[in-house]
């Protein structure tokens, strides 16, 4: 056993480093590759690293001898043979590069305990030669609206990296009970998750696992005072953080029981016999950079419960333009 030299290709530009080991090498440990990058055993392009580092094309990551039992042919889950057609009615934009989905509520991004059907499960009916399709973000099981899935690993990170860097420009539609006070601006509140839980809070002050989290919201109309219909613009890609950051204004997102009360929640919603009592929160837009130039523009309509919300409050949501590339 040697150690050897192993070129960056050209679909693993950005991928960090732990990633692509796990990738090469699939029965390495997270432990075992962070302690090889902490005892500089693996470097790239003659340099120390750490297991964060991304990588660029033509990059040369130094292999330390590896003894590893073979692992045996990995299994792929046969289709599901309803998903195709199920995908191709959420396609909004599709190319050789990506597909941009409308995410429908109730469908998990992706698996989990207890969840055998999601996204990601069903885009193996999509695999080509290239492998299948993967997501390149996730929206929560029951949020709607935009969800971009790349075609290859090598788009796949060039996506993650736009998602990442902020260059990703996202937008979203929700209705809030009662309305907030200043009818627009930004929260600056940051999160912290709760163990055990997939759940986040507003973190206190010292929290040493507190992560920044910044929205911008506007009032786009409400309904008595009772009921709002807002614009949400997240600047930063938290877990939970636009049902937190309205939460936190006083207008919890109309059906979030876990982030707001379901009393208070059904107590507004009761000025309209009958308004679903599904979550109310679309991913409308996203503007992104093109893997293969320009930027990307693509909307999605509203989901028929929120659809149902806006007609029976009169809030007049415009139709989605057409998706394009300039």
């Amino acid at each position: 056993m040697t150690v050897t030299t192993r070129a960056v290709l050209d679909d693993e530009l950005d991928l960090r480093l732990d990633r692509w080991f796990r990738r090469h090498y699939p029965a390495l440990t997270q432990g075992a590759i962070q302690k090889m990058c902490r005892t500089g055993q693996v470097r790239v392009d003659g340099k120390r690293v750490e297991g964060a580092t991304r990588l660029a094309p033509g990059q040369s990551v130094r292999i330390p001898p590896l003894r590893l039992d073979p692992l045996p042919e990995p299994k792929v889950a046969p289709a599901d043979p309803r998903a195709r057609g199920e995908l191709d009615a959420m396609v909004l934009f599709e190319d050789e590069y990506l597909m941009v989905l409308n995410k429908p509520a109730g469908l998990p991004s992706q698996g989990g305990n207890g969840i055998a059907r999601h996204l990601d499960g069903m885009l193996e009916a999509y695999r080509g030669p290239g492998g299948r399709p993967r997501l390149v973000h996730r929206l929560d099981r029951d949020t709607t609206g935009v969800l971009v899935v790349a075609r290859t690993a090598g788009v796949a990170a060039k996506l993650a990296a736009s998602f990442r860097t902020r260059a990703v420009e996202k937008t979203y539609w929700a209705v809030v009970t009662g309305r907030p006070v200043p009818v627009e601006g930004r929260v600056e509140l940051s999160l912290v998750k709760l163990g055990g839980v997939e759940r986040v809070s507003v973190a206190q002050p010292g929290d040493k696992d507190a992560v920044r989290a910044y929205t911008d919201y506007r009032t786009l109309d409400h309904a008595a005072r009772k009921l709002a219909w807002l614009e949400l613009r997240p600047l930063t890609g938290r877990t939970h953080q636009l049902r937190v950051h309205c939460a936190s204004l006083g207008s919890p997102i109309l059906g979030d029981y876990a982030y707001g009360e379901r009393r208070e929640n059904n107590r507004n919603s009761a000025i309209v016999d009958g308004l679903s009592e599904q979550l109310h929160l679309h991913a409308r837009r996203l503007v992104l950079p093109h893997p293969d130039g320009g930027v990307l523009t693509v909307e999605a309509p509203l989901p028929p419960h929120m659809a149902a919300t806006f007609r029976d409050l009169g809030f007049d949501a415009p139709a989605p333009v057409a998706p394009v590339r300039r």
